[in-house]
This record gives C-alpha cells, sequence and structure tokens, in this order.
C-alpha cells in the first residue's frame, strides 16, 4: 500500500517552530498560527517510532510525508525553518519518504533539483498560491524542473484566511475552496498543454472540484478527455465524495492519502478490485510513472 499524503515533524523541524515568536510558532506543543486558533499538537503524532508501527500494523511500504502548508512557511523567508524540514525529512526511514517545498518568495530551482536527486518523492505547493490561472504561471519554473526530473507535484490547502469563525471552518471552507479554484486555474492556465509530462495529485479529492463538472458545462466550458496525469486523493472523504469524483474522473485517477495524523483510512467501499487499484496501482504510477518496481522495496 501506498499513502501519498502525510503529515510528520523532524525533532529539528519541531525545535525551529518553539524557537520563533512570530507565527508559525510552537509554545510547548500549542501551535500559533497567523490565521487560524491555536492548536493542541498531539506529541504522539510525531513520535517516529510509533508512526512506523502504525504503518507497518497498516501495511503501507511507502508513506510520503509534507510539510503542513496551512503554516506559511513557503512565504516565511526563514530558510532555517525549511532546512530543518528538509534535513530532518531526508533522514526519515522506512516507510516513510518526504515531498520537497520549496521558498516561494525567492524560488531555487537548482536547490529544488538537487533534493528531488536525493531522493525527495517530488514537490508539494500551497494551493492557496494556484487559485489563478497566473499563480500557475508564477510557479513555472518550479514545475518544469518537477517535470524535468520526472517527479509528481502535490497539491495541499495552503494558509487560511483570518475568521473568527469555528475551529472546523478552514478546513471545510478554506482548504477545499482553494483546492477547488486551484483545479479550476489548472485547466484555464492550460496546463496539460504546457507541461505535458508533468503528474499531479490534488489531495482531499481537489475539494471535490471535479464533481462540479455539470454546472462547468452549463455556463459553457468543456470538462475534456480525462488526463492520465491529474490525480485526486482520498484524504478526508469517504465513500460518497470519492464515488462521486470517481464517476467523473475514473477511478484510475484515484489514490490513497489519508493526511495522518490529521485524518485516517476510510472504507471507500469500493470493492476489493477498485480498493487494491486505489491503494497501489495508482500512487505507484503518481508517484514514479510507472509500474517497474521504484526505489526502496515498494511493493
Amino acid at each position: 500500500m501506498i499513502d501519498v499524503h502525510q503529515h510528520l515533524w523532524p525533532e529539528a523541524f519541531v525545535d525551529r517552530l518553539r524557537a520563533r515568536r512570530e507565527p508559525p510558532y510552537l509554545d510547548g506543543w500549542t501551535l500559533h498560527c497567523a490565521t487560524e486558533a491555536p492548536y493542541e499538537v498531539d506529541p504522539a503524532a510525531h513520535e517516529f517510532g510509533k508512526r512506523v508501527a502504525i504503518e507497518q500494523d497498516a501495511g503501507t511500504a511507502l508513506a510520503a510525508v509534507s510539510l503542513s502548508s496551512p503554516l506559511g512557511v513557503e512565504e516565511l523567508g526563514d530558510a532555517e525553518l525549511l532546512q530543518a524540514w528538509h534535513d530532518g525529512a531526508a533522514e526519515f526511514s522506512e516507510p516513510f519518504r518526504a515531498w520537497a517545498s520549496a521558498d516561494l518568495r525567492d524560488a531555487d530551482v537548482k536547490g529544488l533539483e538537487a533534493l528531488l536527486d536525493k531522493g525527495f518523492l517530488g514537490l508539494q505547493l500551497p494551493a492557496h498560491v494556484l487559485t489563478t490561472p497566473s499563480g500557475w504561471e508564477v510557479q513555472g519554473e518550479l514545475l518544469r524542473a518537477a517535470e524535468r526530473k520526472n517527479k509528481p507535484i502535490l497539491v495541499h490547502p495552503g494558509k487560511a484566511r483570518s475568521t473568527d469563525a469555528p475551529g472546523w471552518w478552514a478546513p471545510v471552507v478554506d482548504y477545499t475552496a482553494q483546492l477547488q479554484a486551484a483545479w479550476w486555474a489548472w485547466h484555464a492556465f492550460g496546463g496539460r498543454r504546457e507541461f505535458p509530462k508533468l503528474r499531479l495529485c490534488f489531495v482531499a479529492a481537489a475539494g471535490l472540484a471535479p464533481v462540479h463538472h455539470e454546472r462547468l458545462t452549463a455556463r459553457g466550458g468543456r470538462l475534456g478527455t480525462i488526463d492520465p496525469n491529474l490525480y485526486v486523493d482520498t484524504s478526508s472523504y469517504g465513500p460518497q465524495g470519492i464515488d462521486a469524483v470517481a464517476r467523473v474522473l475514473g477511478i484510475d485517477q484515484v489514490v490513497h492519502g489519508t493526511d495522518r495524523p490529521y485524518a485516517d483510512a476510510a472504507d471507500l467501499r469500493q470493492g476489493d478490485a477498485a480498493t487494491a487499484v486505489i491503494r497501489h496501482d495508482n500512487p505507484h504510477r503518481l508517484m514514479f510513472g510507472s509500474r517497474t518496481s521504484p526505489e526502496r522495496g515498494v511493493q
């Protein structure tokens, strides 16, 4: 089984968050962000040995972990914090491997390529910077670097807007809105024309954006043919949401992602054959681009 979407903080990253005095920072295990209410982090959720045991019990051969983009690290300009993420994540042992992130204020393309050459699985980009066609254009150099290296892109929710709404508001409203906008912006930008070989995955079923294809058609747009290199993951959704997306995109574009430790795997009620495809075959194609055996023994 391959899980394309998890979060696990290296010790060096936690230490650097505690050293900061402005959001994002940790006070003990209380996380303070610029636009969301303080959040009590479970220390066990980032204890490496416990997380390994969880994945062993689940039968996970590869768990792809990423920087938490809602923290806004990619736009902070805190090179030490970003370095702490990459240095710590590079030391993770099986089944964990990591997505790279980039300083979006001053993108270091050569630095990204070096990380990808060292074993990072691909590049995570925060959805809030991709919500317009021009947003995708701005990130063109990073996208081209990933395409050259035959590595995928993970589109993950970024910073939420400030609000006095309940704690569930950002994940349910802001995050899904970002993902939907980024999905449609990719199409409006003509992303596949610009990057014909680039593989992308939108987490959380792209905020269910594909389900709106009927409204797209009603308003003069066109869904077009299914893109075999464009995927959505299952994180935070269950059988109703994933079934609706799969009816539009087809089961081959759905990949297993849990968002652990903030969520867990759900029974999608797709049957044994479809479940096997979602949990192995599809994420294998997303991550490695073929059915050949990937590095580090993923079965």
